[in-house]
């Protein structure tokens, strides 16, 4: 079981992934309100997670800020970076991000990358 954590501004997404994902083997470990607060969450967890889920437009500090300040703290970690904005994908994958998804998705897309960038690092066994 990987673990997530989960940076959204929107309550109901936090909720809907930590609903939906452990039907597909993953927990949701923690979850972040802005960047700022991810930021802060991800250098005190301990072991870091397996994979973030980044959400792009949030206040205080956005997830292209947080992504750039996580990955500068541990270079090895993934984040899957969401956004509307596909203008920003090369930006995040330039920077380290392992991967994007354009907003809107359906759940099993999310799910398919999730396997994607943990299978690309090893989290995974093959299928």
């Amino acid at each position: 079981m990987s673990r997530i954590l989960v940076v959204d501004d929107e309550i109901y997404l936090q909720e809907l992934y930590a609903d939906l994902l452990p039907m597909v083997g993953h927990e949701v470990v923690e979850t972040a309100f802005n960047g700022e607060e991810a930021v802060l969450k991800f250098e005190t967890m301990d072991p870091p997670p397996d994979l973030i889920i980044m959400d792009h437009r949030m206040p205080i500090k956005n997830g292209v800020e947080a992504t750039r300040e996580i990955l500068g703290i541990d270079p090895r970690a993934r984040v899957l970076f969401i956004s509307a904005d596909i203008s920003q994908e090369s930006a995040v994958r330039k920077m380290g991000a392992a991967g994007f998804l354009e907003k809107p998705f359906p759940m099993d897309r999310l799910f398919k990358t999730i396997s994607r960038v943990l299978e690309e690092r090893g989290e995974l066994g093959a299928p």
